[in-house]
């Protein structure tokens, strides 16, 4: 609902006919239209199927978050008005993004590249990589195309460029196969409902795995932040405690040991903060989410997998049940 009637408040803000829109947003380089008016129209007031694609190519071209699109109407136009003060010329929007484009699209292909050597043991950590020369053409791009990308992954900590030596694997190589995942959850980040399957799922692991922590100081901190969340439930605080809920969770995934759960469900909160609103709605519901809390942290030190994994799993399906009936 909100996705349809925010495309049609960008195309208006903008100021486009729905024939313009096409011919900025939704066509190739040589100008041929990937659908026609009467697609786009019907997409517009009824939704469809293409929709998250339309949102996708006019968010990439704009430079702007696809998620804004899930916001309610009134908060995305004043996003919108945030983003693009005064109305930008839209045919520099659309040139600048070409090449954006082709730049994220050749950071993923770079990205896989090299996360499938690693795994084929072609490649490890600290190892020198090849050339932009070489690269360029495996890649099929010019090089000035890698050398851009190849500053980009470096400032993701996946390489490690050293001016008058070479480009390297950066020690910590296990980004090569987080960062993919991450980028296929925001890519696809229209799927709330799969998505949340997904994070449930993990954070029911990372309960289990808790249990089994042998990280000290990461238990110390989950007891910090437990103790921080009852002296907020007891100031009936509902902002802080809300603050302390997240960290628990977070908490919860590092303390299992498992670098890739940790990102993933890092990954999956920042996706749902821009889409969803969390807050609670009275008292009661502040009540049950900290007795729930309190019995997945007391699992957790009792070192009751099974446990700790069946109380996370009640106080995800209890959360669920209180936000559908808000």
């Amino acid at each position: 609902m909100n996705k349809k009637e925010n495309l049609r408040l960008l195309r208006r803000r903008l100021g486009l006919t729905q024939k313009d829109f096409i011919g900025r947003f939704l066509s190739d380089e040589e100008g041929v239209p990937s659908m026609s008016v009467a697609t786009l129209s019907n997409l517009e007031s009824r939704g469809g199927p293409r929709l998250n694609d339309v949102i996708l190519m006019a968010a990439d071209a704009l430079q702007i978050d696809s998620m804004l699109f899930s916001m309610k109407p009134e908060e995305f136009i004043q996003r919108i008005d945030i983003l693009l003060p005064g109305g930008q010329d839209v045919d520099d929007i659309r040139s600048n993004a070409v090449k954006k484009g082709k730049i994220d699209q050749l950071l993923y292909r770079l990205t896989m590249y090299f996360a499938e050597r690693l795994i084929d043991k072609e490649l490890k950590k600290g190892d020198k990589i090849e050339s932009d020369r070489v690269l360029a053409k495996k890649m099929n791009v010019g090089r000035s195309a890698i050398r851009e990308a190849l500053k980009v992954l470096d400032v993701l900590g996946m390489i490690d460029i050293h001016p008058g030596q070479g480009t390297f694997i950066s020690n910590d190589e296990a980004s090569f196969f987080i960062i993919p995942l991450s980028w296929s959850l925001f890519l696809n980040g229209g799927q709330v409902e799969e998505i949340l399957t997904v994070r449930n799922l993990l954070e029911v692991k990372a309960a289990e795995l808790s249990a089994g922590c042998r990280d000290a100081g990461g238990l110390e901190r989950l007891g910090d932040i437990s103790r921080q969340m009852k002296q907020s439930y007891e100031k009936k605080n509902q902002k802080e405690f809300l603050e302390y809920d997240i960290q628990f969770h977070g908490c919860i995934a590092e303390c299992s040991g498992n670098q890739v759960i940790f990102s993933m469900i890092q990954t999956i909160n920042s996706l749902m903060r821009h889409i969803t609103d969390t807050g609670m709605a009275d008292s009661l519901q502040l009540k049950e989410l900290y007795q729930e809390h309190q019995k997945i942290y007391g699992r957790i030190i009792e070192r009751d997998s099974s446990g700790a994994a069946e109380a996370m799993k009640e106080h995800l399906e209890r959360s669920a049940a209180r936000y559908n009936n808000r």
